[in-house]
């Protein structure tokens, strides 16, 4: 090995080195925003949580809802996957300085052909990866798809989707380019754009291959950093929050057992214990008072907004929006782990999910349909942070429209939402 390629080889090493153990911390500081939530065991009946990361995460079964925008971003999330295979040879020559080396490997073994059938593969993925990505960058900039138009993606969301598409359709265009320059190969995609580099001289082509080769890498190790700050997070953890999604019946609300035992005791005075511990609180005011699934959620959300389309809240021009509840939810989760990190534990800062982040109006808008959660892709439930909330808001601020007062009061006086003593409520059948 020459001693420029010793120094390339020590230098990919040390950047191969840097980007991985940074993508590591970045979890672990998304590991423990996550924990920050209330324990939460969800382990149960594992078979179907395994049929729901089978079905939901790797075949993206909502999603084919819409047949071709299915098919497109399964090109992306497979081509994309698949493809990335290819580090690791990458990622080997870097370190050991070879060129190919699974080539050379197979073709010792007596399967020379197999390594031009691989990268076929590899170059037909990265061509749809390509594509897709173009479609989907139009469908966002040009044709600008109605929920892709809302006030929610202002701002940063709006660009961050947009250098991901880049940066995918940039990665793809790297790849091709490098095979297209090995003067050597004669790749399936690649050969066709051979003919625009045949002017060029040996060296230059050498030039542009090796070029081609760290963009592309450095590039990917720049995505898999950038991924943390981003929502496409979810290529990561929408396996995980398929696993722990829901098994409950569709819209099932959890109660609190306290309070559920306090109905209980007003229905029957006699199995009131004598002295019971009242709870901290009731439902969520921030981020700390939700579960841990309910961050995950956060982490979770695509921002693809077929929650908040789906939402008749947001359709009837409410404030309403499941998307936006949870990007904020996320916003605060951030924020929370930031003074966390900065003063070792949390610092009140006079800010609170509930009111700063979300609105009172948001929250009484709902109408608890369960439309957000049955359109999310990933199973993200923006119902439950919801509920929470208002449970908080109604339990805790006891800040309730004057009509949920007055039935609230009825309830608790009358045992009914009805404005009669329960002496009183068969009074009408005597007149008859």
């Amino acid at each position: 090995m020459t001693t420029m390629a010793l120094l390339a080889s020590i230098i990919f090493s040390i950047v191969t080195a840097a980007a991985l153990l940074l993508f590591a911390k970045n979890l672990m500081r998304i590991r423990k925003n996550i924990l920050l939530g209330k324990a939460s065991f969800i382990n149960d009946q594992k078979a179907k949580r395994w049929k729901n990361v089978f079905l939901l995460a790797l075949g993206q079964k909502k999603m084919f809802r819409n047949p071709l925008v299915a098919c497109l971003h399964i090109f992306v999330y497979v081509g994309f996957v698949v493809i990335n295979i290819e580090l690791l040879e990458i990622v080997i020559d870097g370190i050991l300085g070879t060129h190919r080396i699974f080539e050379n490997y197979l073709t010792q073994l007596g399967f020379a052909n197999l390594y031009t059938e691989i990268i076929n593969c590899f170059e037909i993925l990265a061509a749809l990866v390509w594509m897709a990505c173009v479609v989907f960058f139009i469908r966002r900039n040009i044709l600008k798809i109605k929920r892709f138009l809302s006030q929610d993606l202002n701002g940063w969301p709006h660009s961050d989707a947009n250098y991901i598409l880049i940066a995918e359709i940039i990665l793809m265009g790297l790849f091709l380019l490098m095979n297209a320059a090995d003067s050597e190969k004669n790749f399936i995609i690649s050969q066709h754009l051979s003919p625009y580099l045949k002017e060029l001289s040996a060296s230059s082509l050498i030039t542009i291959e090796k070029t081609a080769w760290w963009l592309h890498i450095i590039g990917i190790y720049i995505f898999m950093n950038y991924l943390p700050y981003s929502k496409h997070l979810h290529i990561i953890l929408a396996f995980p929050n398929a696993y722990y999604a829901p098994l409950t019946p569709k819209g099932m609300m959890h109660n609190m057992p306290e309070v559920q035992n306090e109905v209980l005791y007003a229905m029957q005075p006699e199995m009131a214990p004598t002295h019971t511990a009242a709870p901290a609180s009731f439902g969520a005011k921030d981020v700390m008072d939700l579960s841990w699934k309910n961050l995950m959620d956060a982490y979770s959300c695509t921002e693809c907004g077929r929650c908040t389309a789906a939402c008749p809240a947001n359709v009837t021009g409410k404030l309403l929006s499941p998307r936006k509840m949870m990007m904020a939810t996320r916003d605060r989760l951030e924020e929370v782990g930031r003074n966390i990190s900065l003063n070792k534990v949390f610092v009140p800062d006079n800010k609170s999910l509930l009111h700063d982040y979300i609105s009172v109006e948001e929250l009484r808008a709902c109408t608890t349909c369960n439309a957000c959660v049955e359109e999310c892709p990933v199973s993200i439930s923006p119902l439950d942070i919801i509920i929470e909330l208002r449970r908080s808001l109604v339990m805790e601020e006891s800040n309730a429209p004057q009509e949920w007062n007055a039935m609230f009061n009825n309830i608790e006086n009358n045992f009914a939402p009805w404005k009669f003593a329960p002496d009183d409520r068969d009074a009408w059948t005597k007149k008859v």
